[in-house]
């Protein structure tokens, strides 16, 4: 009897954990390490509203600019496929999400890679460099909610989760930073996380439909920054 006691405890506590609240921001501890500095991002809100941890320097307006050159748009650090996210999944959410990033800029700047030539070929004191990178894609049991905060439905829920039932949220983490080309100095930082599509269970793949909702917007908010 004491010890279907405790064994009931100790699932009542593995499904309260797994209820704490997700964060809507980047933690500090998740931070890739892709910026040149972190110490001055404060949480805000993006153009459409979305919780992100951002810096602007005093006195940037994008509209002194007229080019931007883009290094390639990466994973950092290198990401290792797993079970849910595929090697495949990986390359089609790098590649989507550069080609709408690109595009987001080249509504309002002439775009261009960065190489010496095209870096040669612009003004400098027009000109911004896009360094950007997922750092980031992962899956995790959804919290509770709080009709499931009971200890009947606890125990249900924990059971599910050991079986790898229970639904999963899915996240992708993109940093990124401009600079100004003549002075080489940090104009902009942003550090943002998107939740995803959930999946059925953890046998459920990752996939780019999973969480192109996620680059479509940020991919707004570049348009109405």
């Amino acid at each position: 009897m004491e010890r279907s006691r405790i064994a009931v405890t100790g699932v009542l506590l593995s499904a309260l954990l797994l209820g704490s609240c997700t964060s809507q921001v980047t933690k500090p501890e998740q931070y890739s390490g892709f910026l040149s500095d972190y110490s001055q991002l404060q949480e805000t809100t993006s153009a459409t509203g979305q919780p992100v941890m951002r810096w602007v320097a005093p006195g940037f307006k994008p509209d002194n600019y007229r080019n931007v050159l883009v290094q390639s748009i990466r994973f950092y650090p290198t990401p290792s496929p797993s079970d849910q996210v595929s090697a495949q999944a990986l390359e089609d959410l790098q590649s989507y999400l550069s080609e709408q990033v690109r595009g987001a800029f080249a509504r309002r700047f002439k775009v261009s890679d960065l190489s010496a030539a095209k870096r040669a070929a612009v003004p400098a004191e027009q000109t911004l460099i896009l360094r950007a990178a997922i750092t980031g894609v992962s899956t995790r049991t959804k919290s509770l909610k709080p009709y499931e905060v009971l200890p009947i439905a606890l125990v249900a829920a924990a059971a599910m989760t050991a079986a790898g039932k229970r639904d999963q949220t899915t996240e992708l983490f993109v940093e990124a930073e401009l600079f100004d080309a003549s002075t080489g100095k940090p104009v902009l930082q942003v550090v943002r996380k998107g939740f995803g599509k959930e999946l059925e269970n953890r046998e459920e793949q990752v996939t780019l439909k999973t969480l192109k909702g996620v680059v479509d917007g940020m991919v707004r908010d570049i348009d109405r920054f």
